[in-house]
């Protein structure tokens, strides 16, 4: 048998070397999981000079090759091999930590996050759980009949969310351009002109915003749309979609969040974005101007930014305010017509569109709606987007008027979705940095 990998420990006994081997699996023996392999060097079983050489030379942390028959250890009865050759594959020049006192040091542990991974088994086991993650939301859209489909990173102007951009110059146009904050809404809806019926993209994101538990700067986000589908059937897809990928990734769909137990089989409850509000703070969103909804702020201590010039991200603070309370899963409908730019308002009431989101543990981690599709009711809506961002909004929507165009030559009802990787970080419970591979980091020195 021959195994090669990296030396976790060497355990010295005069003629006789023990050591721990990681070839990066995981095994089963006798009801016991093991992440490594027992190595055992005997002079009696190696030639006297490569027992030498390999006492000399061999360190924690040395990546090696061994080959030799498998044998049982006397005492607990586990696998060992007995080394009958070796040889150098890799020497570390860095000592590796040991596995008991690995990295301590959150900041060190990102920096240094192929130790963290290799030494630390929880670490391994998100990466293998991310993968399974977004695996089953890319198996659960093609069985339905979506199409996945690759959309532009850059953009001269970006759309599909509110959120501030990354500037940059691509020199071979010589233009500015940025890197998109969504995966690919507008672009997926000129497809949906084109004729296909269902997309969808799982694909890096870019927002130039503030970092917290919840919120990072470049992220995995799934989106997809569907044609001749409005926002009550993509919630319901959703949902299908959200219990699916817990049953596939975790074996389970109840978790505890934040505080929270969350069970996403039990029954969604829908909530009313203006009745909730009105509820847990007296506002009425309909009748009160921005003086008003300023002051419930003051008087709720919540952090907004003063210069805030439009009553739609003051209602928006408002009601992030208001979530923190809601366990969920539950599903948020009726959202004022003002904070939502690219969605289709409803039949009965022009200022509320035919939005969702979903809530769980007192935050938002999908959401969707029946697209807008009237290019002059697209066209009014962008060029308010546009007078926020002249007064000052940099989260304000840009004005896509390519995109209208193509919205001129007809586009088909629909609805959309997306969510990102922060439905994951909700079932791990764990904050947003912790899930990603390698989170960006401040160079050392600029700390």
């Amino acid at each position: 048998m021959t195994i090669a990998g990296r030396i976790l420990s060497l355990r010295r006994h005069g003629s006789l070397i023990f050591a721990d081997i990681f070839d990066g699996s995981i095994f089963e023996d006798k009801g016991k999981i093991y992440n490594h392999f027992q190595l055992f060097f005997s002079r009696n079983e190696l030639d006297g000079e490569a027992f030498e050489l390999f006492d000399a030379t061999v360190d924690q942390g040395d990546l090696i090759e061994v080959t030799g028959p498998l044998g049982v250890t006397k005492r607990l009865g586990e696998r060992i091999l007995v080394t009958k050759s070796w040889r150098m594959l890799t020497k570390a020049l860095q000592a590796i930590p040991s596995e008991f006192y690995g990295l301590k040091d959150e900041d060190e542990r990102y920096r240094k996050r192929y130790l963290d991974l290799l030494l630390n088994d929880e670490t391994r086991q998100l990466v293998e759980k991310r993968a399974k993650f977004w695996s089953a939301v890319r198996r659960f859209h093609e069985q339905r009949g979506f199409t996945e489909v690759q959309t532009p990173a850059l953009e001269t102007t970006v759309g599909g969310a509110d959120a501030r951009p990354f500037e940059t110059h691509h020199n071979a146009l010589d233009i500015d351009v940025y890197l998109r904050i969504s995966a690919g809404e507008l672009w997926q809806k000129r497809l949906m002109v084109a004729g296909f019926e269902k997309t969808f993209e799982i694909g890096r994101i870019f927002r130039n915003e503030g970092m917290s538990a919840e919120h990072l700067q470049d992220y995995e986000q799934c989106e997809a749309y569907w044609a001749y589908a409005d926002y009550r059937q993509m919630y319901e897809f959703l949902r299908e979609c959200y219990c699916f990928v817990a049953q596939e990734t975790f074996g389970t769909q109840q978790f505890s969040i934040r505080g929270f137990e969350i069970d996403l089989a039990k029954e969604w409850p829908v909530i009313d974005y203006a009745e909730e509000i009105a509820r847990q703070t007296g506002v009425n969103i309909w009748k009160a101007d921005a003086a008003d909804i300023k002051e419930k702020l003051h008087e709720l201590v919540v952090d907004y930014d003063e210069g805030t010039v439009g009553k739609e991200r003051l209602i928006d603070t408002l009601w992030k305010q208001c979530r923190k309370s809601i366990g969920g899963p539950a599903i948020l409908i009726g959202e004022p017509k003002i904070t939502s730019p690219l969605a289709k308002a409803t039949s009965d009431n022009p200022e509320v569109v035919e939005r969702f989101h979903f809530v769980i543990a007192g935050s938002e981690v999908g959401q969707g709606y029946s697209e807008l599709n009237d290019p002059a009711d697209q066209r009014a809506r962008f060029l308010a987007q546009q007078a926020l961002r002249d007064a000052g909004d940099g989260e304000a929507q840009m004005a896509d008027m390519d995109f209208v165009e193509a919205l001129e030559y007809g586009m088909p009802p629909c609805a959309g979705h997306g969510f990102s990787e922060r439905l994951f970080a909700f079932f791990m419970n764990k904050p947003a940095r912790e899930i990603q591979l390698f989170p960006l980091m401040r160079p050392k020195g600029r700390e």
